[in-house]
């Protein structure tokens, strides 16, 4: 049997059409993420948990969902990557039903004391199921897309997750508002997770058609975490991880009180917290492109040093001024923009310093620095919201102050560490914004207000 080269015709198209299908499964994880995902919390709320458990649900999803990679990046030696992420998906899908079950549960009153337990433990169980083809199918996806247009075709498949993102999860908040003023709460939570739960199944027979590259990991291509820890002050990728881990830490200090702040502090309404938040979202649907388009000629090290300059001082941002207008056209702006551009780069980072035959445990490693960082940030936040007692200033002002400081401190030491390696055209600092605005932006800005109706029409005929 004559074996066929990775670049012939009939590779390419098959490369193409699961590309093709790749964006369509994006399509339904982001109807199962704005039916789903956005709402557990709320769902938690809803069936009375308190604040300290409700709380606990970032710290499950950032310890367990790292570990449970961890574990199952040495799948891929065993199994191929589509057999892994197809029995991850699928069995993430049928969580969805437990969930179900406890809303049916508390609005009968049954069990009423024991649902927080049965709600924790469904919902680790789903972190768990959710991150086990996580590697796999970042490896796959390594394998799926050219790295001459990464940027460009991520960003695409991002945009249209987003915008269906964004205009299903407003969809459903009015859906939700409609069910609770008519006291059926527990229904309206219902529908929203069958719908998670069929749309997850969508994904799984979507990614069954999807064709899956070959590849063979040696034993010389594994490495332990220990050996990861090791060795990571001293290559490329591994300052990049250390890099992200304290970012995410000192992006955790501050992050997550952004809800109080809107909700408690500034006692704003449901609907009025949702705008600020989609916002965010929206306004980087406008520049993913871009983004894609720049890092693909200039280099995903160029898109993290200009978005760097902005990140730090979004948590000062958001105390300037309580009116929504502002923080809409503020700290959403200025964070969506730069966040889109940030964890584009970083994806696209990983790509370009880890071989085809590593990018699954290297991933995996990854994301256990992230969730370090992540789990430590929220933590010393929820620490400082808690105990800091002061009178010159409100608390809550000073630790978004403190998230801004640290934020800076870590780029300042951590970035200049790290250094481009593949071949990008070059760019002159001297003439930043000009390339930016006249030869970059304006065109791309152009192109996405056509793709955004393309995918309008798209969704029209389904």
């Amino acid at each position: 049997m004559v074996k066929e080269k990775k670049d012939s015709p009939r590779i390419k198209e098959l490369k193409h059409k699961a590309r093709r299908y790749s964006i369509k499964e994006g399509i339904f994880v982001a109807a199962k993420n704005s039916f789903g995902d956005y709402y557990v919390s709320p769902f938690a709320i809803a069936i009375n948990m308190s604040n300290f458990l409700v709380a606990i649900l970032s710290s499950i999803a950032g310890l367990l969902g790292p570990l449970s990679q961890l574990f199952s990046s040495r799948l891929i030696e065993k199994s191929p990557r589509k057999k892994i992420v197809l029995k991850s998906v699928f069995w993430e899908s049928l969580m969805w039903l437990p969930l179900i079950i406890i809303a049916i549960l508390f609005y009968k009153g049954i069990l009423i004391n024991l649902i927080p337990l049965f709600f924790l433990l469904s919902f680790s169980l789903y972190i768990i199921l959710a991150n086990i083809g996580s590697p796999a199918w970042f490896s796959w996806m390594g394998d799926l897309v050219d790295k001459k247009y990464r940027g460009r075709w991520f960003s695409k498949r991002n945009l249209i997750i987003g915008f269906v993102s964004v205009s299903l999860a407003i969809l459903a908040s009015f859906f939700l508002d409609y069910f609770r003023k008519n006291n059926w709460t527990m229904f309206g939570f219902i529908i929203l997770f069958s719908l998670a739960f069929i749309f997850r199944l969508m994904c799984w027979r979507t990614l069954k058609k999807q064709y899956e590259p070959k590849i063979k990991i040696h034993k010389k291509d594994y490495f332990s975490f220990w050996d990861f820890i090791i060795k990571a002050p001293k290559n490329n990728f591994g300052k990049f991880a250390i890099f992200r881990s304290l970012l995410n830490l000192s992006a955790g200090i501050s992050s997550p009180l952004v809800v109080i702040y809107l909700l408690r502090f500034l006692k704003f309404n449901y609907s009025t917290y949702m705008i600020i938040i989609l916002a965010g979202t929206l306004f980087s649907l406008f520049v993913l492109n871009f983004w894609g388009k720049f890092a693909d000629k200039y280099g995903n090290y160029k898109v993290l040093c200009i978005t760097t300059i902005l990140i730090p001082i979004i948590p000062i941002l958001w105390i300037l001024s309580p009116s929504p207008i502002y923080l809409i056209l503020a700290p959403a702006i200025i964070g969506g923009i730069s966040w889109a551009g940030f964890n584009l780069a970083s994806g696209n980072f990983i790509y370009d310093n880890v071989s085809p035959q590593k990018r699954g445990l290297a991933i995996s490693y990854y994301n256990m620095f992230l969730g370090i960082g992540t789990f430590l940030g929220a933590g010393l936040g929820a620490i400082l919201i808690k105990f800091l007692t002061i009178s010159f200033i409100k608390p809550i002002f000073l630790i978004f102050i403190i998230g801004s400081l640290a934020r800076m401190i870590v780029v300042f030491f951590w970035l200049p560490k790290i250094k481009e390696i593949r071949k990008t055209k070059k760019f002159e600092s001297s003439k930043v914004f000009k390339n930016i605005i006249f030869k970059e932006a304006k065109p791309t800005l152009i192109e996405e207000a056509h793709e955004i109706i393309s995918i309008k029409e798209y969704l029209k005929e389904k």
